[in-house]
């Protein structure tokens, strides 16, 4: 599957067309979008947002990260948003209070639209960053209701990511690759993917195992006033690593003759 791009990396940017400009100049031409550039409430005016980005050559694949709680209209709402520009995957969190209730509404209305669900790990503070907790949820939802991976923040929760890949592959609809690396305070400081604590490689192996076919998003939320070299540099890093997710950029030659025929040599004992 080709790269997106998150839109809270852009978020000083808040014209939707130059934000869909930034994104191709970044190499890529995918968005997830956030409430940073867009109210879902309003569905008719969000599908004029969907058509406004497809016209500019950068399709909304996903939105979030969402809050599902226990007001059915308002999940109702965001649903139909989804609906109306031809999603099938958003990025989600649930409060603790009332989760229960909150989860059912989420598993109905996630049946009803034909939007699936990723529960975004939000590190250790985030009450859903631990593999028990998301375990927990799993164990009382349908299928539906899975996992939007972020890469970075399973590190900030002591978690692998790339285990967690295996672990939950029946129920990974979206994967955030976001990369960190952590002061002696464990503060996390945003870098370019593959070059803090994330195995690119080994991530897009564990994908390609376990049978991914959702979306794939790009996060660096670093340089806020101008994210574009970084991100220009994290689109690079995916288009030279990962196989199962692409970037619009062919790789040299000279380097797709590597990987191929380095597949056929032995071991090494």
């Amino acid at each position: 599957m080709e790269l997106g791009l998150q839109s809270y990396c852009l978020r000083g940017i808040k014209d939707n067309e130059a934000v869909a400009k930034t994104v191709k100049e970044c190499g890529l031409r995918r968005i997830e979008v956030c409430a940073v550039h867009t109210a879902f409430d309003d569905p008719a005016g969000f599908e004029a947002l969907a058509g406004q980005y497809r016209a500019g050559g950068v399709p909304i694949v996903s939105i979030g990260v969402n809050r599902i709680g226990t007001d059915r209209r308002a999940a109702t709402t965001l649903f139909e948003c989804a609906k109306a520009a031809g999603l099938e995957r958003m990025s989600v969190d649930f409060p603790l209070e009332g989760i229960d209730d909150a989860l059912a509404i989420a598993d109905e209305l996630s049946e009803r639209y034909g939007v699936r669900l990723g529960i975004h790990n939000h590190g250790g503070r985030h009450w859903l960053g631990s593999v028990t907790a998301l375990r927990w949820v799993f164990g009382r939802t349908s299928e539906r209701v899975g996992l939007s991976l972020d890469t970075a923040w399973a590190v900030d929760s002591r978690e692998d990511p790339v285990a967690m890949v295996r672990e939950f592959g029946d129920r990974l609809h979206l994967v955030h690759i976001k990369d960190f690396v952590f002061a002696r305070d464990r503060t996390p400081e945003d870098v370019v993917v593959g070059t803090g604590t994330l195995d690119l490689a080994a991530l897009d192996r564990a994908m390609a195992e376990v049978g991914f076919a959702g979306e794939a998003i790009l996060e660096y939320e670093g340089d806020v006033e101008n994210p574009v070299p970084a991100l220009r540099d994290c689109v690079k890093a995916v288009g030279r690593t990962m196989e199962l997710v692409t970037v619009p950029v062919d790789r040299p030659a000279t380097e797709s003759l590597h990987r191929s025929t380095s597949r056929l040599e032995p071991e090494q004992p």
